[in-house]
């Protein structure tokens, strides 16, 4: 005979399905411990020039894959890329980056949206605005940066002309 699942054998399934990806997390973010700090081997990775900020964010973005193929809402999955981008975008900054590394936990805040996600319910949905809103910035961006260049070169030509080049 077979019995119905409750939600406390769903949610016990889940954690199963997911262990293997909260351990990679663990590793990744706070594998590590000195005194009361925590950091995992994804800031030392980066500590080798490019292939380390690859093999991180590759080994991030396989995990939101894998929460992805495992049920996890588009919305989920955004939030879960914006955060990994944002780590090494301003982790492959040049020295500032390195030390960002150490505090940045990409995976540690995933696996907290997903269970999020799947404890409570949060996070569900297509993830439309925040989409919208990241274009939004980004051509924001790329708009004051252009005015900016534009000023910029306005000025230099005006100064030029004033001293007679």
């Amino acid at each position: 005979m077979h019995r119905e699942k409750t939600p406390a054998d769903k949610l016990k399934q889940i954690d199963q399905d997911f262990g293997w990806i909260d351990r990679i997390s663990w590793l990744m973010d706070n594998q590590f411990k000195i005194g009361n700090f925590r950091f995992g081997l994804d800031p030392v990775l980066n500590l080798i020039p490019l292939g380390g900020a690859i093999a991180g964010f590759g080994t991030s973005l396989v995990l939101v894959i894998a929460m992805w193929r495992n049920g996890a809402s588009p919305k989920l999955v955004i939030r879960m890329l914006l955060n990994i981008s944002i780590d090494a975008v301003l982790g492959s900054i040049p020295f500032l980056g390195n030390f960002f590394d150490f505090f940045s936990k990409a995976n540690e805040k995933n696996i907290k949206l997903l269970r999020q996600h799947y404890y409570e319910g949060k996070h569900s949905g297509s993830g439309i605005g925040i989409i919208i809103s990241i274009l939004t910035v980004f051509f924001l961006f790329i708009g004051v940066t252009f005015y900016l260049i534009w000023t910029l070169f306005s000025w230099a030509f005006s100064l030029l002309n004033t001293i007679g080049f």
